[in-house]
């Protein structure tokens, strides 16, 4: 039931969405797809005739689960963004009765959607979830995890400006706002278009989509805030100067071994005759 998807309109297309209710009562999945504005009546978005929370719930009543697709369905996503005029509502916190799983991004990437329903039609259960509800096999570890530009990151090299050489030496972008270090996706090892590219591959930024109210979180191509308890932001002002220190120190200790062992050396030689 999908007006991009679905060949019925109208009357019809109502009539088919009874039929299948009535017919998987209690055994079908329901997935998603935005999120249903609760102000003057749910009037600010109609599907068939009625306010999108009412069908929601309709449609709701008897599904076995609920998948939400993307952020708009997950979070509420640039509709619930402030102000909210239209007091956009995630469906989590409009529909309370039923096992939810969702799946956030924006859009979601097609494999870790197809691979969600794989996994329920596979195993007949809901896949194991994290404390926010997401699928844990997609959505346990950071983008910054598995990117590619995580070793320049450990190593201090990061883009400053867009056109400078570090940018075309492909260096780590959190300085000019990437949000792989707080977003959480495969989209670093799934990547899109059949494991193609993902944002960060083609010179772009993480702007952290899947993450609950990231429309509210400032300019995509500002530097994240201190976040100093995870130690990001000292990471990329002193991780290249950490790194110089250490493998300093690590030569000072190692001449001062070596001297010592010198010296130990020396005084464990037995004294020659001509010294008597």
């Amino acid at each position: 039931y999908d007006d991009t998807l679905m060949a019925s309109a109208g009357h019809q297309a109502e009539a088919i969405l009874d039929e299948v209710m009535t017919k998987y009562k209690g055994n079908y999945i329901l997935a998603v797809e935005g999120n249903p504005p609760l102000n003057e009546d749910g009037m600010y978005c109609i599907i068939g005739g009625k306010p999108f929370i009412d069908q929601l719930k309709h449609v709701a009543k008897d599904a076995k689960a609920i998948i939400s697709w993307g952020s708009c369905a997950s979070w509420g996503c640039v509709q619930a963004a402030k102000p909210n005029p239209t007091q956009a509502t995630p469906v989590h916190k409009v529909i309370f009765d039923k096992p939810i799983i969702k799946v956030p991004g924006c859009p979601p990437i097609a494999e870790v959607m197809t691979g969600v329903i794989t996994y329920m039609l596979t195993f007949d259960r809901i896949p194991e979830l994290d404390r926010q509800g997401r699928p844990k096999m997609f959505y346990s570890q950071r983008i910054h995890d598995k990117c590619y530009r995580r070793p320049h990151f450990d190593a201090g090299q990061f883009v400053e400006a867009w056109d400078d050489e570090s940018a075309r030496k492909g260096y780590c972008l959190y300085k000019v706002g990437c949000k792989g270090p707080t977003t959480y996706n495969a989209c670093s090892t799934v990547q899109w278009n059949e494991g193609t590219s993902f944002p960060i591959k083609a010179g772009h930024g993480c702007i952290g989509c899947s993450e609950d109210g990231f429309w509210d979180k400032g300019s995509f191509y500002d530097r994240l805030t201190d976040i100093h308890q995870f130690g990001i932001e000292a990471n990329a002002d002193q991780v290249g100067a950490t790194a110089a220190g250490v493998v300093g120190a690590a030569a000072v200790a190692h001449a001062a071994v070596s001297a010592i062992k010198r010296a130990s050396h020396k005084n464990d030689t037995p004294a020659s005759t001509a010294d008597h």
